[in-house]
């Protein structure tokens, strides 16, 4: 089984980049409006705005980008964007049948959303 990509570089990636760049890859692979709804915004411009550090995610939504991002980043690598797109918003059997964003964007704490990251190798790794 092997994954496009290392899940600890993305997990290194996702701590050290910073929020601007963790949005525009968002962005750039899942479209404005699905980034805002992770993101946990209703405003989609909000995205271009944290893009161009003009404002930044309160402490909330940069949990979710940065969850967020590992789990699209290991996605698109071994499926491509439509793939990780339908992964991200369709039924989970591993989030007790919910959608991996539904998870993201109504999670409070990192306790609301550590099955995303678990969700998202299984799925990356069948794959490989």
């Amino acid at each position: 089984m092997s994954l496009a990509i290392a899940p600890e570089q993305v997990s290194d990636d996702a701590a050290r980049l910073p929020i601007s760049e963790i949005a525009r890859f968002l962005q750039d692979h899942l479209g404005q409006r699905m980034t805002a709804y992770i993101g946990g915004v209703t405003d989609p411009k909000m995205v271009s705005r944290w893009i161009a550090r003009q404002n930044a995610p309160r402490d909330e939504s940069q949990r979710r980008l940065r969850e967020g991002y590992q789990a699209v980043r290991l996605l698109v690598s071994a499926y491509g964007d439509e793939t990780a797109k339908a992964w991200l918003f369709g039924s989970n059997t591993r989030l007790d049948d919910q959608a991996p964003a539904y998870v993201l964007r109504h999670a409070s704490s990192w306790e609301d959303m550590r099955f995303v990251m678990p969700a998202a190798r299984a799925f990356a790794g069948a794959a490989g």
